[in-house]
């Protein structure tokens, strides 16, 4: 991954401990405060919202442990790899999109940031400037044409 995005992981787990976490363990006290913990609806929500952070936080943990960071300087353009922006041509809409491909955790279909592991980023991996590479998907099969290749 990028060391931006490694940095960006590093902020939301820093959030998450920091912030969100005692926020939902006073929202735990004071629920408990209200009484019979048997019939304290308020008492369960936020201990479940805790639950979700701490599995959150464990995750974020995890990510950051293994995480490798790549020197976007090392990456070349003579065929398709992670860190690349990738112009394509969809053969069967005759369209063309652009897609920069990335670690599963910096992956943001919003600003065509697609994860190598996708089926998309799966299939377009090794290829060089001209190939075709048909990728299968839910929806069928795709035919891109690689148009150009650059680094981010």
């Amino acid at each position: 991954m990028t060391e931006a995005g490694l940095e960006k992981l590093k902020e939301e787990l820093h959030e998450l401990k920091f912030v969100k976490r005692p926020i939902v363990s006073e929202k735990i006290a004071t629920a408990r405060e209200h009484g019979d913990l048997k019939e304290n609806a308020e008492y369960h929500a936020a201990r479940e919202e805790l639950s979700f952070l701490e599995t959150k936080i464990m995750r974020l943990q995890d990510s950051i442990a293994r995480a490798r960071t790549i020197d976007e300087n090392e990456i070349g353009t003579e065929e398709v790899s992670i860190l690349n922006s990738v112009k394509v041509k969809d053969l069967k809409r005759n369209k063309e999109y652009t897609y920069t491909l990335v670690a599963s955790e910096e992956a943001d279909v919003k600003q065509n940031k697609i994860s190598i592991s996708s089926p998309v980023g799966k299939g377009l991996i090794g290829k060089k400037v001209g190939d075709v590479a048909e990728i299968e998907v839910p929806a069928g099969l795709l035919r891109y044409e690689i148009l150009s290749i650059e680094n981010i």
